[in-house]
């Protein structure tokens, strides 16, 4: 059980503690915040709200960890994330539990959410060691009017402190994607992870604990973001923000200063189904794509736009995939389960209700109990209805009839949004043109949206975010260059 066993000294009474400076900590505010379960709308976990001092004093520890951190060798950065990814492992259940009762996570799914994680980490310690181990040695007569006089070796070299924040719907994924990087990088790392998921990450971050990263170099600050999201994010010692969520990181982006940035805001994700598609392989997706997890995912298919001469056979086929699909608390693995807190359900319902004002066809009864909607396939919706461009996060998925794949491209294109989207056809010559025109940060060729494998580039351009993920580029993106020249006080040429 979660909070139990080797977990226990992380939680006093009903309170989850705070991590900071190598130890579990009680917030001095005597304040906790509660998180809420989707599925029983009661409260289910409590944890600390930090103030702002705790804060200042997370910043200095993370700061002094970091000098110390720089120095330690590469193979041995990468000995210890192998550690914390076993560990990681080994403690699935309790982790996935909290997953279960936090953001009303299938059983299933919330496992595999932390085996994945596990995964992430162990091959970020493996891409580090061979990213960082490499420089490159610039001489500089390769550059016009120049002699061998200089020699320019340049290396990676960490930013200092970072600061993720990971959105609910993958709080440990999402968390150790930041937190991988960052400390292979050579860097420290504060986390403030969402309310919703919060408890999974604080399991989380005591397995980095057990594989006896030093203290202060990990440190994980919970709290309202009324309260201390601002000054987080406005920090003074913060060096990089990696943040993943809404809206919020544009209000973050604007305040943060000069300080690299790396951001994914959510997406309007269009799939596009030519005439000549398999429209098996289509429905299939697009119950893959549109309905796991409830459609709380920023890669979820969004709306589909399909060419008219098989919309209603498509329609059809998703339709009674759609019948099948299970609804009920995430215990039992069902397929859809309660979205992730009250106000989200009523922001879908918004929409569903805007659809059906301006008349689009319900190819199922709408239907809600608490915070648990069930499936909805919107056929004939018009670009005059919210849900044609605005993201639900929830279980409803739009339909637009497309008279020609010019249209659907011009309705994807015209979204302020711009994550991922995906294109069905058997012509892959069609699909390559498609996808050059497509404004989105990547393409899915006759597969649904999706983030992966973790080593794969994410990114979104518009307003879902700034920079790219994957491991890769989030070690690159959370270091950056040095260069030594060394002055020779006469050419030089080997073997010259």
């Amino acid at each position: 059980m979660a909070g139990t066993g080797v977990f226990s000294e992380i939680i006093e009474g009903e309170v989850y503690k705070y991590y900071a400076d190598g130890e579990w900590k009680l917030s001095s505010s005597g304040k906790s915040v509660s998180i809420v379960n989707p599925t029983t709308r009661k409260t289910q976990y409590k944890v600390q709200a930090c103030t702002q001092e705790e804060v200042n004093k997370v910043m200095e520890t993370a700061k002094v960890a970091q000098k110390s951190w720089a120095k330690t060798p590469l193979w041995k950065r990468a000995e210890l994330l192998h550690k914390a990814a076993a560990i990681l492992k080994e403690h699935k259940a309790p982790i996935a539990e909290a997953l279960v009762k936090e953001i009303a996570k299938p059983a299933k799914d919330a496992v595999t959410e932390v085996v994945r994680s596990g995964d992430l980490i162990s091959y970020c310690a493996e891409e580090g060691v061979r990213l960082l181990g490499q420089g490159a040695f610039l001489v500089s007569d390769s550059f016009p009017g120049n002699e061998r006089t200089k020699y320019c070796l340049t290396s990676k070299i960490p930013l200092g402190v970072v600061l993720a924040i990971p959105p609910f719907n993958y709080p440990v994924n999402l968390a150790v994607s930041k937190i991988g990087p960052a400390l292979i990088a050579g860097n420290s790392l504060v986390l403030k992870p969402p309310t919703q998921g919060a408890v999974a990450c604080l399991h989380m971050v005591h397995c980095f604990q057990l594989a006896g990263f030093p203290k202060g170099l990990i440190s994980c600050i919970t709290g309202k973001g009324s309260e201390i999201g601002d000054f987080l994010t406005m920090h003074p010692g913060v060096n990089c923000i990696s943040f993943t969520g809404g809206d919020t990181g544009v209000a973050i982006s604007k305040k943060a200063g000069m300080i690299p940035l790396q951001m994914e805001l959510g997406g309007k994700d269009a799939c596009i189904v030519l005439e000549d598609a398999d429209l098996d392989l289509v429905a299939a997706n697009i119950i893959k794509g549109g309905f796991s997890y409830s459609g709380q995912r920023c890669t979820a298919v969004k709306v589909i736009l399909v060419i008219e001469s098989v919309a209603d056979s498509l329609v059809e086929k998703v339709k009674a995939k759609v019948a099948k699909l299970t609804v009920g608390p995430p215990e039992d693995d069902c397929d859809i389960t309660p979205v992730v807190s009250e106000s989200s359900a009523n922001f879908i319902e918004g929409l569903v209700m805007d659809a059906k004002q301006k008349g689009a066809t319900f190819c199922q009864e709408y239907k809600r109990e608490g915070n648990l909607i069930w499936p909805l396939l919107l056929d004939h919706v018009r670009p005059d209805m919210r849900i044609a461009w605005e993201e639900p996060f929830g279980p409803v998925l739009p339909v637009i009839r497309i008279g020609s794949v010019e249209e659907g491209i011009h309705h994807c294109n015209a979204s302020n949004f711009g994550l991922q989207g995906c294109v069905f056809t058997k012509d892959i010559n069609k699909a390559m043109l498609i996808s050059d025109a497509m404004e989105t940060g990547t393409v899915q060729i006759n597969s649904a949206p999706a983030r992966g494998p973790d080593h794969f580039p994410f990114q979104g351009i518009k307003d879902s975010g700034i920079g790219s993920q994957g491991i890769t580029n989030s070690i690159n993106m959370m270091t950056k260059v040095k260069s030594t020249v060394i002055n020779l006080p006469t050419p030089s040429y080997t073997m010259g």
